[in-house]
C-alpha cells in the first residue's frame, strides 16, 4: 500500500469510532520512538500485535548487510519450518503478501519500508482471516513500526559517521604526531651526523668521534683496539689503572658482537663493534646506567660506529702501505744491505735497526703466507710488545724483531689469531748489525725446519737451542743424517725394537756421563754389574770397539742424533 492510500485509509478510520483497544495501540505504538534499538523496536512491535485483534506476531525481520535476516520469532512459529518462512520472506522482497503458516488459517507478512528504504518485515497470522478494520490496524501498525526503523537506522548511521569522524579525526592527529615524531628523529639524526662530520672534517680521529658521542649523549664513551687497548675516552669516569681483559675472552666477545650486528650491553656498557669487511678493527662504547642509553643514544652509537670503522679502515689502509714499504725493506735485509742505507730506510718507517735484532720466520699448516695473515703476525707480535719489520718469503712470514722474541707467548698469540695451533715458528741468532741479518735468517730456516721435522712439529724454536742439529745443513742432507744414524745404530734398534730392550739409551746416557761407569748406573738406576753387562752386549749387537776413540766419537753423536730425532729439539 502506497503512502497516498494509507493516508486515504487513514481519513476513512477517523470517520469510524475508535474502540478503546484502537485508541491504545495508537498511543502504545508511539512508544515504538522512544527506542533507538532496531532490535528491541521490532520486538515491541510484535508485542502490539495482540492488541490489534484475534492475530499474533509470528516472527520479525531487519535488514542486516543488505538481507532481511529472522531476528525475532514467538512461541508459536517455532512449529513452522523456519527455512520455509525465511524462502517465502526473501521471494516477497519487500512486499506485502501472503505467508502459509502450519495450523493457521490466515498469515501475512508486511513490510516495514520507509522512503529510505525497507527497514524489515513483520509475520503476523491468524485463526481465521481478520476483518477490514484489524487489517488496517495492522497496517498502521507496521507503519508505525517502519518510522521507528527509520529513526533507529537514520539514528545509528548518524553514531557511526560521527565515530567515523572521530576515528578520522583520531587518525589525522596521530598522524600529525607520527610525522611529527619522525621530524624530530630526522634532526636528531642530522645533528648527530653533522657532529661525527665536524670530527672527522677536522681531523680529530678517534679522539674527535668519542668526543662527538659523548656530546651527543651526555654518557661517557670510549674507543679500543680489538685486544681491548684504550684508544680514546671522553666524559668522566675513565678507569685507572685501565682493565686488562682475558685475551681469549675479549676476543670471542667482540666476534659474537659483530655477529650479531647490534649494540650489546656487557658490565655497565653499551659495546658496539666496528667491523668493515667482517674483520674486527675496534670497539665502541657508551658507559652509563641503562634507562639514560635510550633510543637516540643508541641510533648516536650506530652512526659513530660507522664513522670509527671508516677511520680505522683508512689507518689499516695507510697501515698495509707502510706494511709493503716495510716488505720491500725486510727483503734487502735478508738478501744484504749496507749498514748505513738500512738504517735510513727503517728510520723512515718509524724503526730503530741499531740494537740486537733477531730474525723470526713462521709457517702456519692452516694458512697461507697472504698478506692477510702477514698483517695477523704482525699484530700478534705488536700486541705482544715486538717492535718488527714483516714481509712473506718463500711461502712463510718473516720478521725483523728488535730484542729476543718470547717464543712461547708468540706462538699462542699466533694460534688464537689463526684458530689452530698447528703451525712452526722458527727463530735466528742475535744480529748485532743489518749485515748480520742475513745468517739470523738461514738460522731461522734451520730452526723451522728442524721444528717441522721433529714429533713435536708445532711450536717454537731458537737456533741456539739447536744443538748438535747447528752444524748440520738444512734440506735433502736429513736422510743422510737418517743412514748415518742408522749405520752406527741400526743393530742396537732392531734389538731393541724386538726385544724391548733399551741399549741405545743406555749408550747414549752412558757418553752423557762422559764413559763414569758410577755417575751411568747411577744415572739409569741399575747395579754397575748390569752396565757392565749391557755394554758388553752393545759391543757384540754392534760389533763396535768402546774403546777405539774414532767409533766412540761416530756413536756419541749417533746416539745425540738419536735423540733429537726422537724427542725433538729441546
Amino acid at each position: 500500500m502506497t503512502s497516498t492510500a494509507f493516508s486515504r485509509e487513514r481519513r476513512r478510520a477517523q470517520d469510524r469510532s475508535l474502540t478503546p483497544e484502537a485508541r491504545g495501540l495508537l498511543l502504545r505504538s508511539t512508544a515504538l520512538f522512544d527506542s533507538r534499538d532496531e532490535t528491541e523496536i521490532l520486538r515491541r512491535a510484535m508485542a502490539l500485535v495482540d492488541a490489534v485483534g484475534p492475530g499474533r506476531a509470528e516472527a520479525g525481520y531487519l535488514m542486516v548487510g543488505g538481507a532481511l535476516t529472522r531476528h525475532h520469532a514467538t512461541d508459536g512459529a517455532d512449529g513452522h519450518p523456519a527455512a520455509a518462512l525465511d524462502e517465502r520472506v526473501r521471494e516477497l522482497a519487500g512486499r506485502d503478501g501472503p505467508v502459509r503458516l502450519s495450523g493457521r488459517a490466515w498469515g501475512w507478512a508486511y513490510a516495514l519500508r520507509e522512503p529510505g528504504g525497507l527497514h524489515g518485515q513483520l509475520v503476523v497470522s491468524a485463526d481465521t482471516p481478520p476483518s477490514e478494520n484489524d487489517r488496517f490496524w495492522l497496517t498502521v501498525l507496521a507503519r508505525q513500526t517502519a518510522a521507528a526503523l527509520s529513526g533507529a537506522v537514520a539514528h545509528r548511521r548518524e553514531r557511526e559517521r560521527a565515530a567515523e569522524l572521530r576515528r578520522a579525526r583520531a587518525e589525522q592527529q596521530a598522524g600529525r604526531e607520527r610525522l611529527e615524531s619522525v621530524r624530530s628523529e630526522l634532526e636528531h639524526e642530522r645533528g648527530i651526523l653533522d657532529t661525527l662530520h665536524r670530527a672527522a672534517v677536522h681531523g680529530d680521529g678517534e679522539a674527535g668521534i668519542a668526543e662527538a658521542l659523548h656530546k651527543i649523549t651526555g654518557l661517557a664513551a670510549g674507543i679500543e683496539d680489538r685486544f681491548g687497548h684504550p684508544r680514546a675516552w671522553a666524559g668522566p669516569g675513565r678507569p685507572d689503572p685501565y682493565p686488562t681483559p682475558d685475551p681469549a675472552r675479549h676476543e670471542e666477545l667482540l666476534r659474537d658482537t659483530a655477529r650479531g650486528g647490534h649494540p650489546v650491553r656487557v658490565r655497565g656498557r653499551l659495546l658496539a663493534v666496528a667491523a668493515p669487511r667482517g674483520e674486527v678493527l675496534g670497539a665502541l662504547f657508551l658507559v652509563g646506567p641503562e634507562a639514560r642509553a635510550d633510543a637516540r643514544a643508541l641510533l648516536a652509537l650506530r652512526h659513530a660506529t660507522v664513522s670509527l670503522a671508516l677511520e680505522l679502515a683508512h689507518q689499516r689502509t695507510l697501515a698495509e702501505v707502510e706494511l709493503r714499504l716495510r716488505r720491500d725493506l725486510v727483503e734487502d735485509l735478508l738478501t744484504g744491505s749496507d749498514d748505513t742505507s738500512a738504517y735510513a730506510r727503517a728510520q723512515a718507517l718509524g724503526h730503530d735497526l741499531h740494537g740486537p735484532h733477531h730474525v723470526v720466520v713462521v709457517r702456519w699448516a692452516e694458512r697461507a703466507a697472504d698478506d692477510s695473515f702477514v698483517q695477523a703476525v704482525d699484530r700478534s707480535a705488536a700486541a705482544l710488545g715486538m717492535r718488527s719489520l714483516p714481509a712473506r718469503r718463500s711461502g712463510t712470514v718473516v720478521l725483523v724483531t728488535d730484542g729476543r722474541p718470547p717464543g712461547r707467548e708468540l706462538y699462542a698469540a699466533l694460534s688464537r689469531e689463526a684458530g689452530t695451533g698447528s703451525g712452526a715458528i722458527g727463530v735466528g741468532g742475535r744480529c748485532d748489525s743489518p749485515g748480520e741479518i742475513p745468517r739470523s735468517y738461514r738460522e731461522a730456516l734451520r730452526a723451522l725446519e728442524v721444528r717441522r721435522r721433529s714429533p713435536t712439529a708445532y711450536g717454537t724454536t731458537f737456533f741456539e737451542d739447536l744443538g748438535l742439529y747447528r752444524i748440520l745443513r738444512a734440506g735433502n742432507d736429513y736422510q743422510e743424517i737418517e743412514r748415518f744414524v742408522r749405520e752406527w745404530l741400526g743393530p742396537l734398534l732392531d734389538y731393541d725394537s724386538a726385544h724391548r730392550t733399551a741399549l741405545v739409551a743406555t749408550l747414549s746416557r752412558y757418553f752423557d756421563c762422559g764413559g763414569n761407569y758410577s755417575r751411568t748406573a747411577a744415572a739409569l738406576v741399575v747395579h754397575r754389574s748390569t752396565l757392565r753387562y749391557r755394554l758388553q752386549r752393545i759391543r757384540e749387537i754392534s760389533g763396535s770397539d768402546l774403546t777405539n776413540a774414532e767409533t766412540r766419537l761416530n756413536l756419541q753423536v749417533a746416539t745425540r742424533v738419536w735423540k733429537i730425532m726422537r724427542t725433538g729439539p729441546d
